[in-house]
């Protein structure tokens, strides 16, 4: 029987390498959530493969539940790329309303298997909002649910840095994603073709496509990559999320939690301080 303790398993407990009996317990013995990676099928400048999203986020969720016990439903290979263009060949792109439906649809009966905890792990930066949409339509048609989003660069801020240092808040296939590729998968990387681009959109007001910021589809410094780098990032990422996802095994709802009286009273807890307008 596989169940999230103190030993973990021997390696990542993936749903789609399970039968019904050893799902059935996994949540008999007590282990109710689950992790769906979200990646993309994006082109990644001309020296990383268009699997890099699916990828790394695959990575951090498979490293996690080898860590937890906690399942790994198969990883969703395509993303909303729209503004990667249809500039460079090799992007696959979903609508957003089909990414939001597709992930509301795999907790539908992700609930009727018992597992009312969801992490929707995010490996692509503009997944966010078509998966944001379909969090709000969980929460509504799912309330017995626990859903959250979390995109791998936001697991903590050790991890913000690690991807933002050489693009600001605008990286594509960068340093850490080319190091990253360089542990995973280092026969998909051709460093001597990578090219430096700086984040040209970083004084801008309004929001563009890729091939209206960058030459080649690049935005950092993957000349910089190595694989040592790629292990730090993966182990940052891997090592957070587990620790969050522990506690998220066993969180009950803020009002569970609630040990006061079922009514507030203004005297439970002081208004804070109002800021100064200065001087």
């Amino acid at each position: 029987m596989i169940e999230c303790r103190a030993v973990p398993p021997a390696g990542p407990v993936r749903w789609d390498a399970l039968s019904w009996r050893q799902i059935a317990e996994i949540r008999a013995a007590g282990v109710d959530m689950a992790i769906l990676p979200v990646g993309a099928t994006e082109q990644h400048g001309p020296h990383l493969p268009t699997g890099v999203d699916s990828l790394s986020v695959e990575a951090v969720a498979e490293g996690v539940s080898a860590a937890t016990g906690i399942p790994v439903l198969p990883t969703l290979a395509y993303g909303c790329s729209l503004g990667h263009s249809r500039k460079w060949p090799g992007t696959l792109s979903l609508r957003p309303e089909t990414l939001a439906k597709m992930v509301a649809e795999i907790a539908d009966w992700l609930a009727a298997s018992g597992f009312t905890r969801l992490l929707v792990l995010n490996g692509h930066v503009t997944n966010w909002a078509p998966l944001r949409c379909a969090l709000e339509n969980i929460r509504a048609d799912l309330p017995d649910v626990r859903i959250a989003l979390r995109s791998i660069w936001d697991i903590s801020a050790e991890v913000r840095g690690l991807y933002e240092y050489d693009g600001g808040g605008n990286w594509h296939a960068n340093d850490a994603e080319t190091s990253l590729m360089l542990l995973l998968r280092p026969e998909t990387v051709d460093l001597a073709a990578a090219v430096d681009e700086p984040n040209r959109a970083a004084c801008c007001f309004f929001s563009y496509t890729v091939d209206k910021e960058s030459l080649t589809g690049t935005v950092g410094t993957p000349s910089r990559a190595d694989a040592g780098f790629g292990r730090r990032l993966l182990d940052a990422c891997v090592d957070s999320l587990a620790a969050q996802l522990r506690l998220a095994l066993v969180e009950k709802t803020p009002l569970e939690d609630w040990t006061g009286p079922s009514t507030p009273s203004p005297a439970d807890r002081p208004p804070p301080a109002r800021p100064s307008h200065g001087d």
